[in-house]
């Protein structure tokens, strides 16, 4: 539904403001894995840079700033495994140590997919193609969070 998430954030965007899409994604357009896709995320598509295209140049968008996260993604989900398994004693009496078993595998998988780039975390900024109040560098996005502290 890339399409109507654009006309969406066109429809709402203010003419000098800023969007960001944060997404868990792929570095080119393929399915997600089948055991992901059937026991942990149904009917779900991690996108392609070039799939989320479909966001931005339909509606006349242009494109900031791009950054992917995936290590930090990795670290994250290395702290969630690890957390899940001192858990381990308590989950299984809450659920079926199937379903336990595949949640470890499914975290276990999570870390070892962004630490080998085949997941990603993008983290996308862009605005209306003729909105010139946009940042000159990231180094303006810094000073502001710096400044906040």
């Amino acid at each position: 539904h890339y399409e109507e998430l654009g006309r969406l954030i066109d429809r709402t965007l203010a003419p000098d403001g800023l969007a960001f899409v944060h997404t868990i994604g792929r570095s080119r357009p393929q399915p997600l894995n089948r055991w992901v896709a059937t026991r942990i995320f149904p009917d779900a598509h991690p996108p392609a840079l070039s799939e989320m295209a479909r966001i931005f140049e339909p509606n006349g968008f242009a494109v900031l700033d791009v950054e992917n996260l995936r290590l930090h993604y990795a670290r994250t989900a290395q702290h969630w495994l690890t957390r899940f398994q001192r858990a381990w004693p308590e989950i299984v009496t809450r659920v079926p140590e199937e379903t336990a078993r595949a949640f470890e595998l499914y975290l276990a998988g999570t870390v070892a997919a962004f630490r080998c780039a085949w997941m990603c975390l993008y983290q996308v900024v862009f605005a209306r193609a003729k909105n010139d109040a946009v940042p000159w560098t990231r180094a303006d996005l810094y000073a502001a969070a710096h400044a906040a502290r």
